[in-house]
């Protein structure tokens, strides 16, 4: 018979009756993410439940995992396969949260960045979590299917334009800036390409690090974005451009702070945190640390590059952890 009844999580759910064995439902609103149970009820009180039938995410952005078979006995030996749905790695690699680490810090450098930063986040509160959110748009916009980084485009631009406000000497600021964007493009661009570069494929050409600079630019454009440089000279020389207009102060340290003296989730994951940072303060340019007061890698640093290098790829450190927060 009919379903004339279906709750998820405890609560009442709209549902339409395709036959006796489909229906659709709407989910209703949950106090708390994570999973929820599912009961079907028919016309003769006949009930179905399916335990945790239903994730409840805080991120519609969050990637959605698949399990096949999703089902076994309990003596267990039953081998499944595990994808994410819109196409996305598990966890970003080595060479994407090194760049990103060097990115945030070099992207501070410009007051107006900071102050969107430092005003409309909770950057001080949850600084691994901005990293694994910066890394998880960056892999996803390069690695994902095209309508989940289509929608993450659209979400981003979409919380820019509620970005807006006022620095502490009165020069206000909007995140939706094209020049702001491009300043935020053309810094992390050149970090996570010369991170790529140092862990990934040292011998990559120029015409191949042009050629992620005309790629990565349909996403800075799509972001609204302008200029947008081409190649690595041209992204270079953008660079040299915003320079005069970058500066250092009581904030910028507090935020290199935050970024390099994050806590690690675990005692077993602080030295491989602190290879990370360390690796990423490598990475940065000369000038860009200098501004932050930050002494080049000089001791140690040949056995700092291999040791990250042999990370690569394989690493799933302490930011990258699990989407549903």
């Amino acid at each position: 018979s009919h379903a004339t009844s279906v709750s998820i999580g405890g609560a009442p759910a709209a549902f339409t009756v395709l036959g006796d064995a489909q229906l659709t439902v709407t989910a209703p609103a949950q106090a708390a993410t994570g999973p929820a149970d599912v009961l079907v009820i028919d016309a003769q009180g006949l009930q179905a439940l399916l335990v945790g039938g239903v994730l409840y995410l805080d991120d519609p952005a969050a990637t959605h995992y698949a399990v096949n078979p999703d089902h076994g006995p309990v003596a267990g030996g039953t081998q499944a396969s595990v994808s994410a749905q819109d196409g996305l790695p598990f966890a970003p690699g080595t060479q994407v949260m090194v760049g990103g680490i060097a990115a945030l810090l070099v992207e501070m450098l410009h007051p107006l960045a900071l102050g969107g930063v430092w005003d409309h986040s909770n950057v001080a509160a949850d600084m691994a979590g901005r990293l694994r959110r910066t890394a998880r748009f960056i892999a996803l916009t390069t690695f994902g299917q095209r309508d989940a980084a289509e929608a993450a485009i659209v979400r981003v631009r979409s919380i820019h334009a509620q970005v807006r406000g006022t620095l502490p000497d009165g020069t206000p600021y909007r995140a939706d800036d094209p020049a702001l964007l491009a300043w935020i493009h053309v810094a992390g661009a050149l970090c996570f390409l010369d991170s790529w570069r140092r862990y990934g494929e040292p011998s990559m050409s120029l015409a191949d690090q042009d050629r992620y600079f005309a790629e990565a630019g349909v996403i800075a454009r799509a972001l609204g974005a302008d200029p947008v440089p081409q190649t690595r000279a041209a992204a270079e020389r953008l660079i040299g451009e915003f320079r005069p207009v970058l500066r250092s102060d009581e904030r910028t340290v507090a935020f290199r702070k935050l970024v390099l003296e994050a806590p690690a989730a675990s005692l077993a994951e602080m030295p491989l945190q602190k290879l990370m940072m360390t690796a990423a303060v490598d990475l940065m340019p000369d000038w860009a640390r200098a501004m932050h007061g930050i002494r080049p890698v000089v001791i140690g640093q040949p056995a700092i590059r291999a040791a990250t290098l042999g990370l690569a790829g394989t690493l799933r450190w302490a930011f990258a952890g699990p989407p549903v927060r």
